[in-house]
């Protein structure tokens, strides 16, 4: 969606779903489809729901952090290059760029680009976060949030928890396949293969995560 595209790098937003899907399938899996009754199945929901919200809001807390961290390095390497003498100004502005950029500038472009950075105005005294980090923290809260929706919908529509859990099991293969073959396609890998994986790889670590008491 945009505004997911416009806030979120498409791998953050494979990681999230990827993650919201682990948490909810802990609670699914743990479901006793043998013993379980009406009010197991709300519990399970409720629980599955609020544990997605609650990580929903961390990860949103820590979307922000990373987003201040990058914005202060930035600031610090833009207050280093109009600061500091020719040489340690260069040295800020290849740090700041990507290694294999860096690599092929010559100094004669680095200067150029150190003359530019020199006329812009003053900068700010402090990294601050503007509209376009609280977006991004919004779509990493919906993206967490919303991931949980399509595996709890069958137990929500269906009386019976053991179709109920076939469907949510089947669902949630599913997503786990798109978000494998999506990451394929980011990463550049083959993306049936990479799709085949994450489904194995998501049941691993549901697996051990409940192992674990989670």
């Amino acid at each position: 969606m945009k505004f997911f595209s416009g806030v979120l790098e498409p791998i953050d937003r494979v990681s999230e779903v990827l993650f919201g899907l682990i948490m909810v399938l802990t609670f699914t899996g743990a479901l006793s489809v043998a013993e379980a009754g009406r009010d197991d199945v709300r519990a399970m929901l409720i629980g599955a729901l609020g544990c997605n919200v609650a990580w929903g809001v961390i990860d949103a807390i820590l979307y922000l952090m990373g987003s201040l961290a990058d914005k202060g390095r930035g600031l610090m390497s833009f207050r280093g290059v109009r600061a500091g003498d020719l040489h340690t100004a260069r040295l800020h502005l290849a740090d700041a760029l990507p290694p294999v950029v860096a690599s092929i500038l010559t100094p004669a472009e680095l200067e150029m680009m150190r003359q530019r950075l020199m006329q812009l105005p003053e900068p700010p005294p402090r990294a601050r976060l503007g509209k376009d980090d609280l977006l991004g923290a919004l779509g990493v809260f919906l993206v967490v949030f919303l991931s949980t929706f399509p595996v709890v919908i069958p137990f929500l529509v269906m009386r019976n928890a053991g179709p109920a859990l076939r469907v949510s099991n089947g669902i949630a293969i599913g997503m786990l396949f798109l978000t494998g073959w999506a990451f394929g396609r980011i990463t550049g890998h083959h993306p049936w293969l990479v799709g085949l994986a994450m489904v194995v790889l998501g049941s691993l670590l549901v697996g051990l995560t409940m192992a674990l008491g989670g």
